[in-house]
């Protein structure tokens, strides 16, 4: 049997028609938008093409979207202040704080002053410690949550299985390895491991996975003999590498081998189209639960 591909555009699609709803009743049962506000300091390329996606999505599905530009020379108190002023801004249910900030911002303290239930990428460290144990109502930070919305809704059973883990960031590895462990319907259920730079052994490892999960961030990495045949192979990696045949003079590569490791995997995540457009579902998804939350309307996290 060959490899399956796992569509993460359709399946962002099938979340983004469920939190469109979500927004229509709210709208007409409440008289209420939930509201995206999104901070971005500087002039970062990839930042700004995020963002506008962000915003893109967000006006689409109905929410209410917000863009705070601010330059690059934005000084510490500066920040502080805007992301204050959101803080009590009644129309603003979720906040985003574009990263990466310039290097001189102290991006720690910014998240400090972050109302937690505002925090839509789930990094502020009472939304961490609310998914640590596996609160329904925690925001959980939004990839590692997409990837569990992308194997519930491909029908791979979790339950049980072991699962290897590349990477411990924490935007992506910790968040998502506490996900990984935690008990359905919360969780994903599975046997564990989590491997690092410093793991011995790795591609051995790897090879024991039945779901191999890759948030390293370098280029193919994740070669053909690491894979078990059969396994889930997700790639979270989104690499630039150099391609005078294109446009851009780039093209877009994860951290998995796709032509090798598609030979040998049995599901397998493609990047562009896999796990990215997960994230700014998920994102959606957190600003209406965030919305709900602050009337008071429980709102677990989506689950499929």
């Amino acid at each position: 049997m060959g490899c399956q591909l796992i569509d993460g555009r359709a399946i962002a699609g099938q979340l983004h028609a469920e939190t469109s709803r979500r927004v229509a009743q709210l709208r007409r049962d409440v008289g209420l938008v939930p509201g995206l506000a999104v901070v971005l300091v500087g002039e970062d390329p990839a930042s700004i093409s995020y963002v506008r996606a962000k915003e893109k999505k967000a006006v689409e599905l109905g929410l209410g979207s917000w863009i705070h530009r601010m330059p690059a020379a934005t000084s510490q108190e500066e920040l502080l202040a805007t992301v204050d002023q959101l803080n009590r801004d009644p129309a603003v249910h979720g906040i985003l704080i574009q990263s990466p900030l310039p290097g001189r911002l102290d991006e720690r303290a910014v998240l400090d002053v972050l109302s937690p239930q505002k925090d839509v990428d789930g990094f502020h460290p009472v939304n961490l410690g609310r998914t640590a144990l596996a609160d329904p109502g925690a925001l959980r930070p939004c990839t590692p949550a997409g990837i569990l919305e992308l194997l519930r809704r491909s029908g791979i059973v979790t339950r049980g299985r072991h699962a290897v883990l590349l990477g411990r960031s924490r935007i992506v590895g910790l968040p998502l390895s506490l996900l990984l462990m935690q008990k359905e319907p919360f969780g994903a259920d599975a046997t564990l491991t989590v491997c690092h730079s410093r793991s011995v052994d790795l591609a051995g490892i790897a090879r024991q996975a039945d779901i191999l999960i890759s948030a390293v961030g370098k280029p193919n990495m994740v070669t053909g003999d690491m894979v078990r045949p059969g396994a889930v192979v997700v790639d979270v990696g989104v690499n630039r590498v150099a391609d005078p045949a294109a446009k851009s003079g780039y093209r877009l590569v994860g951290d998995v081998d796709f032509p090798a490791v598609s030979k040998v995997a049995g599901w397998l995540t493609p990047v562009p189209g896999g796990v990215g457009p997960m994230t700014i579902a998920m994102l959606m998804a957190n600003t209406v639960q965030a919305c709900l939350q602050q009337l008071g309307l429980a709102a677990p996290a989506t689950r499929g």
